[in-house]
């Protein structure tokens, strides 16, 4: 079975923007698993993510990465005072 899903994220500013696809970058290209691919886009403010996967399993465990990865990325720019 495959699975899919899309994540729709608003941030705060473009700046933001540009800084989380290039963080995430790397882990698009190079994912840690070959049952689930991603890719990142932007447009205006927001940040799309699309997850394909073999299953609802490798796609839970994707989204749920990609996610904390982005919450650890705003953690550490909230710190920083961005």
């Amino acid at each position: 079975m495959k699975a899919e899903a899309v994540v729709r994220l608003s941030l705060p500013s473009e700046k933001f923007l540009e800084v989380f696809l290039e963080a995430l970058e790397p882990e698009v290209k190079k994912p840690p698993t070959i049952r689930s691919k991603a890719k990142i886009e932007g447009k205006g403010k927001k940040l799309i993510l699309r997850i394909e996967s073999r299953d609802t399993t490798a796609l839970r465990a994707s989204i749920n990465a990609y996610l904390r990865w982005i919450n650890s990325m705003l953690d550490v720019l909230k710190v920083l005072g961005q």
